[in-house]
C-alpha cells in the first residue's frame, strides 16, 4: 500500500570501493572496468561462505551512496536514513573512525535525503573502546550508537562475521559495553538465530541500554537449503522456525531490547532468487515474510518493532519498493494503527533523531 507519511529507514549502508578502505578494494581498481573478470576474482580470492552469503558480487564491488539509495526508494518519500557500519576494512588504531567521517560528508541532502543518525562499529575487546567511542562522537554528532557484528554459525559453510561464537558474552566485551552504556549510546546486535539466547543475556546484563536486533535474528536456512546443510529437509526448516520463534519471544521479553524487520532476502535465509537471475515480486515477498513479520509484531508489538531496508544487500533479491509495498501491507495487515510506529515513530525514538 502508499504510505501518507514519509519513512525513516534505519538500516542503510553506504560505501565506495574505488576511494575508501574496503574488502574488495584491491580487486575494483584492478578489475573495475571489466565486471565479468572483476566477479571471478571476487570469487576466486573470497571463501565460498561470504559470496553465497552475498549471493552477487556485484552487491559489494559497486559503489552505494545517496544518489543510489534516491533511485533505490522510486516514488516513496523517506525523510531520513541512519547509516549502519558496513565492515571499514581499516581496523588498525582509530581507522574505523574514519568511516564516520566519510559517511558524515556525504551528499545526502543533494538527494532531498537528511541523515539522522550514524552507528558505527569499535570492538568493545579493545583496551582503547572508550577512546574510539570518544573519537566517534567528535567526528560527527550524529553519532547514536555501536554496532559490532557476531553472527557465528555452527554450520562452517555458513560464513562467520565474528572471530568467536559467544562474542556478546565474552568478559571482555562485556566490560567494554559498560563504557557503551556510561556514554549513553545504543546497540545494533547482530547474530544468527542459533545465538538469540546471547543477545538476551546481555540485555537483562545491561537493562538500561537501549538495543536492537537487527534482521530479527536472521534464522539461517529458513526457506532453503544453506552451507554445508542447514535448512536442506523441511522438516530441519520447521525446526528452525520454531527454534526462532521461541528464542525472539524470550527476548522480547526485555523491555530495553527493539527489532528491525530487515535482511528477510538475503541468500543466507536460504532465497535462491539471485540464482534464478530473477528478483522475488510483492507476492513472493509477502509469502515468505508475512510468518516472520506477524511473529515479530506479537512478541515486540507496534511500539518496538521498525522496518529497515538493509539496502543495498537486500537488493540481490528483490527491490527496495517491493519490499516497502510487502511490508508495509503485512503491517497493516496485522494493524493497520501499526503503520507509522513502525514505519518512523520508533526508528526515530529509538536513535534519538
Amino acid at each position: 500500500m502508499q504510505l501518507d507519511f514519509p519513512i525513516i529507514d534505519p538500516h542503510i549502508h553506504q560505501w565506495d570501493p574505488y576511494h575508501t578502505p574496503h574488502a574488495a578494494a584491491l580487486a575494483v581498481k584492478l578489475f573495475g572496468k571489466h565486471p565479468r573478470l572483476l566477479d571471478r576474482m571476487v570469487r576466486l580470492f573470497n571463501p565460498k561462505p561470504i559470496v553465497d552469503t552475498v549471493g552477487l558480487t556485484e552487491h559489494i564491488t559497486a559503489p552505494y551512496l545517496p544518489k543510489n539509495y534516491k533511485w533505490d526508494i522510486g516514488d516513496y518519500q523517506v525523510e531520513q536514513v541512519v547509516h549502519i557500519e558496513a565492515s571499514w576494512h581499516e581496523q588498525k588504531g582509530a581507522g574505523v573512525v574514519n568511516e564516520t567521517r566519510f559517511v558524515a560528508g556525504l551528499p545526502f541532502e543533494e538527494q532531498g535525503l537528511e541523515l539522522g543518525a550514524i552507528v558505527a562499529t569499535a570492538d568493545p575487546r579493545r583496551r582503547d573502546f572508550k577512546k574510539l567511542l570518544q573519537l566517534h562522537q567528535q567526528a560527527s554528532p550524529k553519532l547514536r550508537g555501536i554496532r559490532k557484528m557476531a553472527p557465528f554459525h555452527p554450520d562452517r559453510g555458513v560464513h562467520a562475521w565474528a572471530d568467536e561464537p559467544h562474542l556478546y558474552l565474552n568478559k571482555k566485551f562485556l566490560k567494554g559495553f559498560e563504557h557503551l552504556a556510561k556514554a549513553g549510546l545504543s546497540f545494533d546486535a547482530w547474530v544468527y538465530s542459533t545465538q538469540l539466547a546471547d543477545v538476551i543475556q546481555l540485555a537483562k546484563t545491561f537493562p538500561e541500554t537501549p538495543i536492537v536486533l537487527d534482521h530479527l535474528g536472521t534464522p539461517v536456512g529458513i526457506f532453503g537449503k544453506v552451507g554445508k546443510g542447514t535448512g536442506k529437509t523441511a522438516k530441519e526448516r520447521q525446526n528452525i522456525l520454531e527454534h526462532w520463534k521461541d528464542n525472539l519471544a524470550k527476548l522480547a521479553e526485555c523491555p530495553n531490547v527493539y527489532t528491525k524487520i530487515s535482511a528477510l532476502f538475503m541468500p543466507v535465509l536460504g532465497h535462491t532468487f539471485h540464482q534464478q537471475r530473477r528478483l522475488a515480486s510483492k507476492a513472493e515477498l509477502m509469502e515468505y515474510a508475512t510468518p516472520l513479520i506477524q511473529h515479530a509484531l506479537q512478541c515486540f508489538g507496534k511500539d518496538r518493532t521498525m522496518f529497515a531496508s538493509n539496502f543495498p544487500m537486500d537488493r540481490v533479491s528483490t527491490s527496495l519498493v517491493n519490499i516497502i509495498d510487502a511490508f508495509s501491507d503485512i503491517v497493516h495487515d496485522y494493524d493497520a494503527q501499526a503503520l507509522k510506529p513502525v514505519f518512523y515513530d520508533n526508528a526515530k525514538r529509538f536513535y534519538r533523531i
